[in-house]
């Protein structure tokens, strides 16, 4: 494990302001309620303080604003959660497989893999696949033909990229079947960067591809229809469901468990709080909730009641 580190030492090396004792020595982060001796936290919210009051660390970041609420040696920082964050690195490299392609994976001899990359055990990568330089796919992962990953990508267990997207026709027209599958041509392409959760499934497209860009970061069994494009830098949280011909600007967040419906547009900037619904466009950055507070059973269905004959009523006026 690197370091120790003294908070002088961490600050010459991330930025930041030291106050207190400069030769404070680190040795790895903890959280707020159990860090100990040797050990730095952060403290990112007021409604914490009495926490930070009863901390046992040794020092603690902060934004300037907090920085007199403890007289424990600290770092003050503008954004210290993401401050914590580099600390973190600093005493915590990744954990990586071995380079190279395990014995038990199958690997298509059409495949085009950059230089250090790693493929786990039981993965299977499909014909005329291309994946970046320092890439990984951890155990079982699955890459269906023509799928593009770009350098730096982490591809945690569970993966599958490139599988057909639910792409039907109903015969009568009226959504009553039988159905007539539409073939799905298109791929799937992964810009630099990107690190995808266990379980996540990524569609590949109908026609045009499936598009994520550069350093969008999707936690575990999330699914992404065919057609989507998601925007760089953007970071969707777990079982969050996108469907298919959906545009998700850049820089966005999706909360956990957030349904967005297809065909739609949600510009750059957007955060879409988790649980909500989102079933039509956003064209505007900004927060967007439709979460509805949970009750006990018979006063939730009073509550519903009257909202909705509120909303009845605003109808008819």
């Amino acid at each position: 494990m690197p370091g120790p580190f003294t908070l002088g030492q961490i600050a010459s090396r991330l930025g930041g302001r030291v106050a207190g004792d400069p030769q404070t020595l680190i040795r790895q982060v903890g959280s707020l309620e159990r860090a100990g001796d040797g050990q730095i936290t952060f403290f990112n919210s007021k409604k914490h303080q009495a926490k930070l009051g009863e901390t046992r660390a040794a020092a603690v970041i902060l934004a300037p604003e907090n920085e007199q609420l403890t007289r424990l040696p600290r770092i003050v920082a503008d954004n210290p959660y993401a401050y914590f964050a580099r600390v973190s690195q600093l005493f915590n490299t990744a954990v990586t497989q071995a380079l190279g392609v395990h014995s038990s994976a199958v690997v298509s001899p059409t495949v085009k893999l950059g230089k250090g990359v790693s493929i786990g055990a039981g993965c299977v990568v499909g014909d005329d696949v291309v994946i970046g330089d320092d890439s990984c796919l951890y155990p079982r992962v699955v890459l269906y033909a023509k799928s593009i990953l770009g350098k730096r990508v982490v591809v945690h267990s569970g993966v599958v990229i490139g599988a057909d997207g639910f792409g039907i026709a109903s015969e009568d027209g009226r959504g009553e079947g039988p159905w007539i599958k539409i073939p799905q041509i298109g791929g799937v392409r992964i810009g630099d960067d990107v690190e995808i959760g266990a379980n996540t499934t990524i569609d590949r497209g109908a026609l045009d591809d499936t598009v994520i860009e550069e350093g969008v970061k999707l936690d575990n069994q999330i699914q992404i229809g065919h057609n989507c494009h998601i925007g760089a830098h953007s970071a969707i949280a777990g079982c969050a469901g996108i469907a298919g011909s959906t545009r998700i600007g850049a820089h966005c967040t999706i909360g956990g468990g957030a349904m967005i419906q297809g065909h739609i547009t949600i510009v750059d900037h957007v955060h879409v709080s988790g649980g909500t619904a989102i079933t039509r466009s956003i064209l505007k950055p900004g927060t967007y909730t439709s979460l509805y507070p949970f009750d006990e059973h018979g006063a939730w269905k009073r509550s519903t009641a009257r909202l909705r004959r509120l909303i009845r009523g605003k109808r008819d006026a």
